[in-house]
Parts: structure tokens; sequence; C-alpha cells
């Protein structure tokens, strides 16, 4: 039945979703990518979609900027709609020179100074990682994708605007592939909830300085990193 923030049917989503930030670029997706697509949950502006492709049942729905929105709707998803795998797809800002404005990034694990720290317990530090059923999928689908494609860990924070300085130099210094603000609390979901998850994004500025993508590039900025991710689902 639907929930405070999922309108949808029992039903109405597929076991596989994808999983953009942007409402917008939600429906982007839907209406390139699905065929049959049709609108199921618009709850807050929050836009999700089912259809197929390959004749293969598939869903996409935006989960808001950060990990608190993210954990809502994906938890949400696997419990009350019998989602069982999750791909993020969205815009990370890169940290190593190597990886430009325009790569794509495959998080294999996720460093975080999130709050959801607070919930481990016995006083183990839990890794955030992918299924590893996803993550081989997607190195394996990234040698046959238009772009360059790397892999390696993201730093998932909850300040967007941090106060602190030094901290990106420390990440890099550790090979940190990117900065972004979901990564950790998808694949703590994921371990927790026993789905398969992965977070796939598109590097949309640098911590280095120079030229970024504007708002509608970044809504837009969907190609490599889609197709790689229904590679990954197929």
């Amino acid at each position: 039945m639907p929930t405070a923030h999922i309108s949808a049917e029992p039903g109405d989503f597929a076991p596989d979703v994808l999983l953009p930030g942007d409402p917008r670029r939600a429906q982007l997706i839907a209406e390139t990518y699905l065929t049959g697509a049709r609108l199921v949950t618009d709850v807050r502006g929050i836009l999700g979609y089912t259809g197929t492709v390959d004749g293969r049942p598939l869903s996409v729905i935006a989960s808001g900027m950060g990990i608190p929105s993210l954990s809502i709707y994906v938890t949400e998803l696997v419990r009350e709609y019998g989602v069982r795998r999750v791909v993020r797809v969205g815009t990370v800002g890169g940290i190593p020179a190597e990886v430009a404005v325009g790569d794509v990034v495959i998080a294999s694990s996720a460093h975080t100074d999130s709050g959801l720290r607070s919930l481990e317990e016995h006083g183990i530090a839990l890794s955030h990682a992918p299924s590893p059923q996803l993550l081989a999928r997607a190195m394996s689908a990234a040698s046959v994708v238009d772009g360059q494609v790397h892999v390696g860990p993201v730093f998932s924070t909850d300040f967007f605007y941090s106060p602190r300085t030094g901290f990106i130099e420390y990440l890099r210094g550790l090979g940190t592939l990117a900065v972004e603000m979901e990564a950790a609390g998808l694949y703590a979901i994921g371990l927790r909830e026993r789905v398969q998850t992965l977070t796939i994004g598109t590097v949309a500025d640098h911590t280095l300085g120079g030229p970024s993508m504007s708002a509608t590039e970044r809504e837009r900025a969907v190609g490599t990193m889609v197709e790689l991710a229904l590679a990954t689902l197929a």
C-alpha cells in the first residue's frame, strides 16, 4: 500500500530500480530509456516511473539530496514494494586530477562523516560497500560503454558546504576518487536490508577547480552513467 512518501500501489515498482537524486533526471531517464514508462508516484514532487528495458521491468525514482532523504525512499522501496536491486545514478565531485569532469565513477566503497555511523554497534566500524555482484557486473560492463570510467572509493558527506579545511587533500592522498552525499547511506541500507546496491556517478565538478557542469547539464548528464547502470542490471 502507499506510504507517507510514495503513492504507488503494490506491484507498481519493478525489482530493479535506478535512483537519481533529481526528479527531473528521473523523468528524463524514464522518457529516454524506458519503454511504456508510466508515472507511479509524485508525492512531494519526487517522481517515480516504471516501464521496461529490452522487455525487462525497470523502475526509476528520485531520492532527493543526501543520506536522510535517500534512506527514506530506499527503505520504503525495499520493505513495502519488494525492490531487490538499487543502482544510484547521480553526480559527484572529482578529487584527483586524473578524474575529469564528465568521467564516470563506480563507487567500490564509501568513506563517510555522516551521522549514520551512530547506528553502528559493539564498537564495530561497518564497511560501506556495494554488493559484490553488482560491482563485478559494473566493472565488466565498463569496458563496453563510451567514456572514461574509474573504479574506487568515494566520500559521502552530510555537508555540501563544509566549514572544515584540509580533508579533501587527506582523502586525495588515500586514493579517494570523488565526493558526494549518498553512497554510504545506500550501502548501509543494502547491508541491513539484504539487498543489492551500487553507486555510479558522473563527475559534474572538481575539487581542484576548473569548469563545472551547469544545473541543466547536471540534470541531463546521464548518458554513459545510465547505460552502464542498465548493462549492470541486464
